[in-house]
């Protein structure tokens, strides 16, 4: 690894700690004694995601956080708990050994987190995801949860 300030070739690594994602180093250059860090992204297999009407496309965790984020608008829940939803279902998903999944699997990954997480949270996923069609739908489900 390069050193970031002078170019150097030879640094050192004074200190490494693992995430679910990635590793963290603290580098040291061996020429200008200079400290930065460094993050290695731990490199996943692609997942493939199958759609309803049968369209494939690449799973996108931007795309499953900005769900469960629109789930979670204007309710008290911190982005620490949405980010450990986001990674507790896209470990789930890596964890099914499958490189094509389908979308009701995220879905219902989903449903069940909110379920734990919010109650108001959940119920506006799950009128989108199963797509209420009127008020008797979403009255049928909050007396289900209750």
């Amino acid at each position: 690894m390069k050193c970031v300030f002078c170019n150097a070739a030879d640094t050192k690594v004074t200190d490494s700690r693992d995430s679910d994602s990635d590793v963290r180093r603290r580098r040291e250059c061996e020429k200008c004694g200079k400290r930065f860090t460094t993050y290695e992204k731990i490199e996943q297999n692609p997942l493939i995601v199958i759609k309803k009407d049968g369209r494939r496309e690449n799973f996108s965790r931007e795309k499953l956080k900005s769900g469960v984020m629109k789930a979670c608008e204007k309710r008290e829940i911190g982005m620490e708990k949405v980010d450990n939803a986001v990674n507790e279902i896209e470990n789930a998903l890596r964890n099914e050994d499958k490189t094509e999944i389908q979308s009701r699997l995220i879905g219902e990954l989903v449903i069940r987190k909110l379920k734990k997480l919010d109650k108001v949270a959940y119920i506006r996923f799950a009128s989108v995801y199963r797509d209420f069609e009127d008020v008797k739908d979403f009255e049928k489900e909050i007396r289900a949860i209750k």
